[in-house]
């Protein structure tokens, strides 16, 4: 069998030059400029030892997993399990049977969606804040439209934080389950999860939080939270596109129908009947993403390579940074100032659309998004057609803040 390329990293001090070296892609230019990347918030570049880790499975280990005997189909199942035991760790989940692999965060939501749709009758409520990413929204729209769900909204406050008192007094007995995100992908808030929790448990509401951002830019406990499903995404966690997570509670991997049926998911199949599997095999009809689990153990193990919280305080530490030279600059705008907020700024310029000034950005080699960031009744909510959206990971740098603000500064210039 070919030699390992993809060693696995060892506990070493956070530096953030060695870190850059770590991660190919951010030696390259665009347009003649070097690629200052700031859009995190929608997809994190991946590490050498992620791109390394995947081509070496596919090179020596690709097979199907679970049900075959030969030793290719062995070493699939071992590296894809393994995978699972990582998240399990990295969540701090009881036990890693209640974390399911999905294609991606937007299939978890989808999955509890339709699970929990089976039993949805007309007039029972579900709780979502103003804030909510699409993802964490229209999978609801089609329990309103299909099944005569009632969606209700917490609102969010001028500086972005969540109105946790007029969140409570939604919690009727009507409502069937909180659904809300840890962090906002546009404004960066941090929302009280385990006060949210605390608030509908003792209302026997279960919860779902959307951990897409979240678990990027903080560790997470689902024990200690006690929610009852959590959400996650691979690509925004450095590893690869088309696989996500979605942790259930015990309760839940438990009691949950399965909504997706085929291979692996059964326990017998015959003509009249059929009986399903335990989790998290019940949730994971078909192949699953193999590769891509593959890949995202390895972006785990990497991140567990550092202590976290020296990431977190880098994060916090750009910032502040790129907060304090945009407090200088009065014909920006930022969206979303709540304390303790996530490594996120959404922002307007004065006179100039977020797409015009997106696209400006990137002629100068700076990777901003613009829009209205998949969260289209939070741009209501702002009264706010689009922002540009800054987001920073913790390969950036000091130096690349500054150079976001130059820039910024010379395009000001275009539409002054």
């Amino acid at each position: 069998m070919k030699a390992s390329t993809a060693a696995v990293p060892t506990r070493r001090p956070f530096d953030v030059a060695a870190v850059r070296a770590d991660f190919p892609i951010l030696s390259r230019t665009v347009n003649g400029k070097p690629l200052v990347y700031f859009d995190n918030a929608a997809s994190a570049q991946k590490p050498a030892f992620v791109l390394d880790r995947v081509r070496e499975f596919a090179e020596t280990s690709n097979a199907n997993v679970h049900r075959g005997l030969h030793t290719l189909s062995t070493l699939a199942t071992d590296a894809y399990e393994a995978a699972r035991h990582a998240v399990a760790r990295f969540l701090n989940a009881p036990d890693p049977s209640q974390v399911i692999f999905t294609a991606g965060g937007t299939d978890a939501f989808n999955l509890v969606a339709n699970a929990l749709g089976q039993s949805i009758r007309p007039g029972d409520e579900i709780v979502l804040s103003e804030m909510e990413h699409h993802s964490n929204i229209v999978p609801w729209h089609f329990l309103r439209e299909r099944h005569g769900a009632v969606l209700k909204w917490a609102p969010v406050r001028d500086d972005g934080t969540l109105d946790l008192d007029a969140f409570e007094r939604l919690l009727t007995p009507k409502v069937r389950l909180v659904t809300l995100t840890h962090m906002s992908n546009v404004l960066g808030t941090v929302t009280p999860a385990r006060e949210i929790v605390r608030m509908a448990h003792d209302r026997g509401i279960p919860v779902l939080l959307d951990g897409c951002q979240a678990s990027v830019h903080a560790p997470v406990d689902v024990a200690d939270l006690g929610c009852d499903f959590y959400v996650a995404t691979g690509h925004k966690l450095y590893g690869p596109t088309g696989i996500g997570v979605l942790y259930m509670s015990a309760r839940w991997a438990e009691a949950l129908p399965p909504f997706r049926g085929g291979g692996e998911m059964i326990d017998e199949v015959h003509r009249d009947r059929v009986t399903y599997g335990k989790s998290p095999q019940r949730f994971e009809a078909g192949t699953p993403p193999i590769m891509q689990a593959v890949g995202l153990g390895a972006a785990i193990e990497y991140l567990n390579s550092f202590n976290r919280m020296d990431l977190v305080r880098h994060e916090e530490a750009l910032l502040r940074h790129a907060m304090d030279r945009l407090a200088g600059l009065n014909w920006i705008t930022v969206q979303g100032t709540a304390p303790g907020k996530g490594a996120i700024i959404s922002f307007t310029m004065e006179g100039a659309h977020a797409h015009d000034v997106a696209t400006l950005l990137d002629q100068q080699g700076i990777a901003v998004r613009a829009g209205h960031h998949c969260a289209q009744p939070l741009m209501e909510r702002f009264s706010l057609p689009a922002t540009a959206r800054a987001s920073f990971a913790f390969y950036n740098t000091h130096e690349e803040v500054d150079h976001f603000i130059a820039a910024l500064v010379r395009t000001r210039s275009i539409f002054a």
